[in-house]
């Protein structure tokens, strides 16, 4: 299983992203949400993953408007400060439309054999929740989203399912924020949250500082549940 760079055409122009297909070559579709990293190995390898367990990954770069090809780590201090500098610049309303094309695209694609979902982690936690509010995407989960509680009044606009995971300790998301998004998304029938209380920002990512394997391991066996269960085809 080989991934590739692909193209695809949004409303604003065209923009490069990562394709991973499983070994059969078909298989529901997923659009994987970058963190503020851009479309780099962490997120390859996350579409890798997918098309292993048998979806059909497609990771966009969706800071292609301020910055195409950005591919960084967490690794240093310049790179972090490059990341945040563009997260600053990054425009939610904009980037919904170039998750929206990707959708689109996937669902064209040979081998796409129905539904098509998305899956954010970070930034891309934020942009799953806009997906799930603002696109077709069939189903949609989020990782340690931030400012999602900005967006709360949106909640009435998700009519497919939405699966949130939040770290109990994440420093971008304060107590107070979680709070607000159970009183906000508990109620709805369509939304499913899970907290994980001692794990902080980005504990599902491999490599990284707060990485921890059990709960990445229960977030991500969480996660290919609801993926199996929403995205058969059809």
């Amino acid at each position: 299983m080989t991934g590739q760079d692909i193209r695809i055409t949004g409303p604003a122009g065209e923009f490069s992203a990562y394709l991973a297909k499983p070994a059969s070559g078909t298989g529901p579709g997923i659009v994987v949400l970058q963190e503020i990293f851009g479309v780099n190995h962490v997120m390859r390898e996350m579409c890798d993953r997918l098309a292993s367990q048998g979806f059909i990954a497609v990771c966009p770069d969706l800071f292609w408007r301020i910055e195409p090809g950005v591919d960084i780590t967490d690794k240093t201090q310049a790179e972090l400060d490059k990341a945040f500098d563009l997260m600053g610049k990054f425009n939610p309303d904009t980037g919904i439309e170039d998750v929206q094309a990707t959708l689109d695209h996937v669902r064209k694609m040979d081998g796409c054999t129905g539904k098509v979902g998305a899956i954010g982690f970070c930034l891309g936690g934020l942009m799953a929740y806009l997906t799930a509010a603002r696109t077709d995407s069939d189903a949609t989960v989020g990782y340690y989203g931030v400012n999602i509680p900005n967006f709360l009044d949106e909640a009435g606009k998700i009519s497919k399912p939405l699966m949130l995971h939040i770290a109990g300790r994440d420093e971008f998301v304060p107590p107070e924020s979680q709070a607000a998004m159970h009183t906000g998304l508990d109620p709805h029938l369509q939304v499913t949250l899970h907290d994980y209380p001692d794990d902080e920002h980005a504990f599902s990512r491999i490599e990284g500082a707060h990485y921890n394997p059990e709960s990445a391991h229960l977030a991500d066996n969480r996660t290919l549940e609801f993926f199996r269960k929403n995205l058969k085809s059809e």
